[in-house]
């Protein structure tokens, strides 16, 4: 099987290059933001839309204008392959799965990729990289490259710089050495329920520095507005979000590692992060209740990471061999695993779990945990619909039953 990966290293150039990086990166910005401005003008104007290759020829006339010269100074495949990524964003626009392009802001997510591995060369052994229009650059090379490089792109970080390289390689088939299976009930007093009965603890990266972030927010605030003393303090709030980025990214990056290794079947919930974490302020016609209290609860959700630990599950256990099922999370944690008796009763609190028909007792996170793997089950041995689940335990048993029945009739 192919398998891609991206390896990240820190780059360490000079103050020159430094300098071109950022100009370049800047330039990239200036023609996706060109490019998008002239695309709402044509719609506008009733007009269709241009395709790549009628901006590439707009892009050669944006570099030999007497308006834009110094988009020469740039590499053209950066900018090309920025078009490409305008391109792209029209396209899962229009296929509903994202929303309209956006202006692209400066110093917030300024990068330049290099598309063909013709156009940089590594050198491993040096610990270096050819980047044309900067030349040869030093980088931290923390582990070596495997895989034939693909593609390159340069990306500033909490003040410093870096390169992601995309690499591709044939690997064997990968086969689970574990044989175990476990469903996840993902929450906020715990980050992590399994259904054998173990947790993970929520890292809650952003909460523990809240207040030193805080406080370097309300020193930024003081400062006038781009000076010498503003964009130092700035650099310190960014330098923050950075920590507190890398230090969610190494524990999902830890759990998941070891969720991978030691499970062949994982089965989660099917999580809508985005519709969880919307604001509920509402508009000045019909304000919303409970603002505050549903502003911390986003809060808490969005700094435990599940998107980005469901992301990192699935290619992690494909990568070993095993399996992401993914289920309906509705009424996981109020159906009884004894009896299949589903009542908003049965939890009563957060984390106690009572059902009302048979009294069976355990952890409300335990019991979801449990009723997400007999989904998965259902799902995976029978294809069954658990858009509107029926009792987890109790139905799929009896489903789970009649196969081999039906199995042996047709054989016989």
């Amino acid at each position: 099987m192919q398998r891609l990966a991206a390896f990240k290293y820190e780059l360490m150039p000079t103050g020159g290059q430094q300098r071109d990086m950022r100009r370049f990166a800047g330039s990239c910005r200036f023609v996706f933001n060109k490019a998008l401005a002239l695309q709402k003008a044509r719609y506008e104007q009733g007009q269709k839309k241009l395709g790549y290759a009628g901006l590439c020829k707009l892009l050669t006339e944006w570099r030999g204008g007497l308006e834009t010269p110094w988009l020469k100074d740039a590499p053209v495949h950066p900018l090309q392959q920025t078009l490409k990524d305008l391109e792209r964003a029209y396209g899962n626009f229009f296929a509903q799965r994202a929303s309209f392009p956006r202006f692209k802001k400066k110093g917030q997510h300024d990068s330049l990729r290099y598309p063909d591995p013709k156009q940089f060369k590594l050198d491993e052994g040096n610990g270096r990289i050819f980047l044309p229009k900067l030349g040869w650059m030093r980088l931290r090379l923390s582990r070596p490259v495997l895989g034939k490089p693909c593609n390159a792109t340069v990306s500033p970080s909490g003040g410093k710089w870096f390169v992601s390289i995309q690499t591709e390689r044939e690997v064997e088939q990968p086969v689970p050495q574990a044989t175990s299976a476990v469903g996840i009930d993902m929450g906020i007093a715990r980050f992590a329920t399994f259904s054998d009965g173990n947790s993970l603890a929520p890292l809650a990266s952003f909460k523990t520095h809240e207040q030193r972030l805080k406080r370097a927010q309300q020193a930024m605030s003081r400062k006038t507005q781009f000076s010498s003393n503003w964009k130092k303090a700035k650099a310190k709030v960014q330098r923050l979000h950075t920590r507190i980025a890398h230090c969610r990214k190494d524990y999902l990056h830890k759990a998941t590692t070891t969720i991978s290794q030691n499970h062949a079947m994982v089965c989660i919930e099917d999580l809508q992060v985005r519709n969880m974490s919307q604001s509920a302020a509402g508009t000045a016609d019909a304000p919303g209740k409970n603002v505050r209290a549903k502003s911390g609860l986003n809060q808490a959700i969005l700094d435990q990471g599940w998107f980005e630990f469901r992301r990192q599950l699935e290619y992690k256990l494909a990568w070993n061999g095993g399996m992401l099922v993914a289920v309906p999370p509705h009424n996981t944690s109020r159906t009884c695993p004894c009896c299949g008796h589903v009542s908003k009763d049965n939890r009563k609190t957060q984390a106690q779990f009572k059902c009302v028909a048979c009294g069976h007792e355990d952890n409300a996170d335990v019991v979801g945990a449990i009723n997400v793997l007999a989904r998965g089950h259902r799902v995976l041995a029978c294809g069954e619909d658990v858009s509107h689940a029926r009792p987890a335990r109790a139905k799929c048993a009896a489903s789970v039953k009649q196969e081999p029945a039906e199995v042996s009739q047709a054989e016989a």
